[in-house]
């Protein structure tokens, strides 16, 4: 049956210092992807994006300004209020307790208040989107118009805090029309892929191999992908290796210039006091859209040797030629701006550089054919020119000997332009671009396991006897359905059967189930949890998962022992299966009994456990390993991924 067209697709690129929004109106007939330009604030130009700012004044719990707004003079210098920015990478627990040791101060003071601001933010956005896009719709109107909003994540999130996110922007607004539907789609650096594969498809050749870079404000995601059917309308891409990011990104060279500047200010301040405080000076410079504008030149043609910053209330008698200030402002030279552009280039360069060691080791023979750059920081002349020398002939890699640096169309809006495109093409031709992913990690359950006394693995372990048959059992395995690195479809699902024992009169419906991830690479994963009840470090409990059965036709259940010959007890058997779709940075489930899924209200209820505080291991493996390459099957298909003789606890 053909897939119900909607009347607008929205993709959302939430970013750590400015948000893009792409859309395409097909109540009009229209297919073009288009982007919202036109923000509060800036009335009379065209944005590309909106800042992702918030302004509170004190003690109170609505925000007086957002985006554009917050950046008049008013907002962000008046003493009665708060200026918050730089936020998206707080919504991880490691990533504020790190940010709240460096900076106690002025980080934030609690995860609550991390959710707050998100969902202050985008109620807002979510208020603009509907007033924009509302008088573009054709007969239908917005509560009752078939509305489609795609989010795109950072890969360094975990399926819990991608969770923790589709929570808050429900509650900001988004999907809860009837007609509103809200997903996350693709990770950044796949989305800014997508993108630049539907918008420069010309550049690619069959069999070409894309290394994605896509350096944004806060973090930097990589993706390595190969093309395919270049010879149809339908170019199609397919990943090689898991995708991986780390916090690298435009905000860090604006936090080490506004470091830089104060402490210049405040040595100019031993000498002779400045009007103001040099925090508050350097965080104005740091600001101010002179700084900004200069930032994203640098490298260009019109790179000026030295550059100027003014200093609010500065009487231009004031001079410090030592600090380099004069006539109200304070001098910067190239030399000094590019030392802080530099820091982030040598970790971007250490990430290409750990992406194409482990390609070599993957797929040792195939060439990366491009590095394509997206994103602000990917936006940057200078990066782009940095990027070009230290790769000319493959920087040392033997595997990207004509590697090309290019730039994707339109870089700052790549992302949120990939999500609409990639929905469009999904429904044009009945399939995405990116037709298959690495799994991101191995997913699997805790379980029990039949007792084997010559298998080593069950020696010393807690064993169980089963009363309903009698059998021995080992407890606290690990049944792994999945493996990182597997490659999977957004459309395949992997299903993992399970039975239960029940004697008659038993009233029990609902069974939990503990989901269990880890990032490890195949050969280390674990087989069961230690004798303390833990796992190995590279483990953790993902999610508990509680299967309700309450709907399930219980004449389907399967009674056994019911002869009064029989042995063991008498007992009903349920079987069931626990279907997972996990997409590019989330997990979902759902329950299936008799071959047909239960779609009794929240039939699965998931409680997501804390992200663990691990740092995620890079994809270089190590010199004695040999990975094993993925293969992409003509029709993949993923049957039960038990271990033998193994049951559901």
């Amino acid at each position: 049956m053909e897939e119900r067209r909607p009347d607008v697709i929205v993709g959302i690129d939430f970013g750590m210092t400015a948000t893009g929004v792409s859309y395409a109106n097909l109540s009009i007939g229209s297919e073009s992807v288009r982007w919202i330009q036109k923000w509060p604030g800036r009335g009379q130009s065209n944005e590309n994006k909106v800042p992702t700012i918030l302004v509170y004044p004190h003690h109170q719990q609505n925000p007086s300004s957002w985006g554009f707004l917050s950046e008049t003079v008013a907002e962000q210098n008046a003493p009665d209020k708060e200026y918050k920015d730089w936020f998206k990478t707080f919504l991880d627990p490691a990533r504020l307790g790190q940010k709240q040791a460096e900076d106690p101060v002025y980080s934030p003071r609690s995860l609550e208040e991390v959710e707050r601001l998100y969902e202050d933010y985008h109620r807002l956005l979510y208020k603009h989107i509907e007033f924009k896009l509302s008088v573009e719709l054709s007969i239908v109107s917005w509560h009752s118009a078939s509305v489609e909003f795609i989010f795109s994540v950072p890969t360094t999130w975990p399926p819990q805090i991608v969770e923790k996110y589709r929570e808050i922007v429900k509650r900001a607004g988004f999907a809860q029309c009837k007609n509103h539907t809200l997903s996350i789609g693709l990770t950044e650096a796949e989305a800014a892929a997508v993108h630049t594969s539907l918008e420069a498809s010309g550049i690619f050749q069959e069999k070409d191999i894309l290394l994605v870079c896509d350096a944004g404000g806060g973090t930097t995601d990589l993706s390595v992908l190969e093309v395919s059917d270049t010879s149809t309308n339908a170019l199609s891409l397919k990943q090689l290796d898991v995708v991986f990011g780390a916090t690298i990104g435009s905000a860090a060279i604006d936090y080490d210039f506004e470091a830089y500047a104060r402490s210049r200010l405040e040595l100019a301040n031993l000498t002779s006091p400045l009007p103001m405080s040099p925090e508050q000076v350097a965080w104005e410079m740091m600001k101010s859209r002179d700084f900004q504008n200069t930032k994203c030149e640098h490298g260009g043609p019109d790179d000026a040797p030295v550059f100027s910053l003014p200093i609010s209330k500065l009487d231009p008698a004031y001079v410090n030629q030592t600090m380099g200030i004069e006539y109200g402002e304070m001098k910067f030279t190239r030399e000094e701006l590019q030392r802080l552009f530099d820091k982030q280039v040598q970790k971007l360069v250490g990430l290409i550089d750990t992406q194409l060691q482990n390609m070599q080791k993957k797929h040792p023979g195939q060439q990366v054919n491009h590095l394509i750059l997206a994103g602000g920081l990917g936006h940057s002349p200078y990066v782009q020119d940095r990027l070009r020398a230290r790769f000319l002939k493959g920087g040392g890699h033997s595997n990207a000997a004509n590697i090309q640096v290019r730039v994707a169309p339109d870089p700052q809006l790549a992302v949120c332009k990939g999500l609409v495109g990639d929905r469009l093409r999904r429904l044009k031709f009945g399939k995405p671009v990116l037709m298959y992913r690495c799994c991101r990690a191995s997913y699997g359950t805790i379980c029990k396991e039949l007792y084997n006394k010559n298998n080593p693995l069950h020696n010393g372990r807690s064993m169980y006897k089963d009363p309903m048959n009698g059998k021995l059992y080992v407890t606290q395995s690990i049944a792994w359905f999945i493996r990182k690195g597997k490659p999977i479809t957004s459309d395949e699902s992997i299903t993992h059967s399970f039975h239960r024992k029940m004697t008659p009169g038993d009233p029990r419906r609902a069974f939990p189930t503990s989901i269990v991830e880890s990032y490890a690479d195949e050969p280390f994963l674990p087989h069961h949890m230690d004798a303390g009840g833990k796992f190995s470090p590279d483990a953790h409990v993902l999610c508990e998962i509680e299967s309700d059965l309450s709907g399930a036709d219980e004449s389907k259940f399967k009674e056994k022992n019911k002869r009064f010959w029989s042995i063991g007890k008498h007992y009903f058997r349920i079987d069931y299966e626990i279907k997972v779709l996990i997409g590019p940075a989330d997990v979902r489930f759902e329950l299936w009994f008799n071959g047909q899924k239960l779609s009794k209200d929240q039939p699965i209820k998931v409680d997501w456990q804390a992200p663990q505080i691990i740092e995620l291991p890079a994809p270089l493996e190590p010199e004695n390993r040999v990975s094993e390459m993925p293969t992409y099957p003509a029709h993949a298909t993923n049957g039960p991924a038990e271990m033998n003789g193994m049951q559901q606890s």
